[in-house]
């Protein structure tokens, strides 16, 4: 044990030694740490080093304690004396874990020797360079290519490099792909926003995808309730961490038996809310599909527009009917579920009558697919501005074939969770 650490742990405010910063010499600091899972392999993959901080037995806020080292100008070496701390208290033992540690950007302005002491530090600790994954901050440094050669100089030591919380204030997809992070920790403002908002849960899924796609990992931390892991799940992001799991604490025997047990409950209970979801989903697009098999016939059989979507337009989710020519012309206008609440303001696109829409995929999926009942990918339609699915099915009627449409709000529907297949 160094003797910085040792004086730290001691709690001794008097006769300090002189080269030894005081943020470290008049507190108390100790280690916790918080697992971090994969629900792929339901089992525990790492942790995170957290500190807390005490001054004569009285707990103290970790954001006091960094903001008053930033007020002394002493935040790198509280930074580099915390990571010390973490690896000396780690005892994961034989267990293949990463242990996640997060650094201050102060710390990267003479990367190379600390660096170097980290290692060295990493392998008297018995632990290879590659199971620490430094956790950074991109949108924290005043100097961008600093952070740039900080990140690649680490690579070569052999730790990880993990982004922490991504999607808040300023977060830089340039800066993303060009550090390459291992992992990237999404800011769990982003999970709270999608447990209320539908629009912020399609944005998260789709930012996860995103990550991934460009060659990183995707970790969702602070799941708090079965809702937010829920939706976490539903992202298929790699990682998962919060207090549904596991609080940070000291890591004992039962630690990972605890914690993956905790998981493996959390997995089977969405499973089963899934699954039951499923199944009314499937009984709505059914009837939804014999809805519209029924509107068509009746046209078919001569029946006026507007009398065979009657039934139609009663279900929930759905807003307009429409015909197209062989042409992909609009014949007359929309028949509407209720009034447009946009009406009374200026909209000229309004009224569609004659509109050409053979360039929307609805249209041309009709075309190549006859006897089936198409779906459009969900996109903002023109006469409401809303998130809308389009249904789609060609038929031959008196005046030769036509393209049967109906607009669906899907975001109206199970909370936005209805999945459309490609076809009905």
């Amino acid at each position: 044990m160094s003797r910085v650490v040792a004086l730290a742990r001691s709690g001794l405010v008097q006769n300090r030694a002189p080269d030894v910063p005081a943020i470290i010499t008049e507190h108390r600091f100790d280690s916790v740490y918080q697992p971090i899972l994969s629900p792929t392999h339901q089992k525990l993959v790492g942790y995170e080093a957290l500190m807390r901080a005490s001054r004569n037995g009285q707990a103290l806020s970790p954001a006091d304690i960094f903001t008053k080292a930033t007020e002394l100008g002493q935040s790198a070496e509280l930074d580099r004396f915390l990571l010390h701390l973490h690896l000396d208290n780690f005892q994961a033992g034989s267990q293949p874990a990463w242990l996640f540690v997060n650094i201050n950007p102060d710390t990267c302005i003479h990367p190379e020797a600390s660096l170097e002491r980290l290692a060295h530090h990493c392998r008297q600790s018995g632990l290879h360079p590659e199971r620490l994954v430094l956790e950074l901050v991109e949108t924290a440094a005043d100097d961008p290519q600093a952070l740039l050669a900080f990140v690649e100089l680490a690579k070569t030591f052999g730790f990880q490099i993990a982004i922490d919380d991504f999607g808040m204030g300023d977060s830089n997809f340039e800066r993303l792909w060009r550090m390459n992070p291992l992992i990237v920790k999404l800011d769990r403002s982003l999970l709270v926003n999608a447990e209320c908002h539908t629009r912020a849960r399609l944005l998260l899924e789709s930012l996860v995808r995103m990550i991934r796609e460009s060659g990183s990992l995707v970790l969702l931390e602070g799941v708090e309730t079965e809702t937010q892991a829920r939706i976490a799940l539903d992202t298929e992001a790699d990682l998962l961490q919060g207090f549904l799991f596991a609080r940070p604490g000291t890591i004992d025997t039962g630690t990972v038996t605890r914690v993956e047990q905790a998981l493996y409950r959390t997995i089977e209970c969405s499973s089963a809310c899934g699954l039951r979801d499923v199944q009314h989903h499937e009984g709505f697009l059914r009837l939804l599909r014999l809805e519209m098999m029924d509107a068509c016939y009746q046209l078919a059989r001569g029946l006026s527009f507007d009398q065979a979507c009657t039934s139609l337009l009663q279900m929930d989710g759905v807003k307009r009917c429409f015909v197209l020519n062989q042409a992909g012309v609009q014949q007359g206008n929309l028949a509407r579920a209720t009034p447009d609440i946009r009406r009374g303001s200026f909209n000229p696109l309004y009224h569609s009558a004659g509109a050409c829409w053979s360039h929307r995929e609805y249209f041309r999926n009709a075309q190549a697919r006859p006897q089936h009942i198409s779906v459009s990918r969900p996109y903002v339609a023109l006469p409401d501005a809303k998130r809308t699915v389009t249904l789609s099915t060609s038929i031959c009627t008196e005046l030769g074939q036509q393209v049967v449409c109906v607009d669906l709000h899907p975001d109206e529907l199970f909370d936005g969770q209805l999945t459309f297949p490609a076809t009905l």
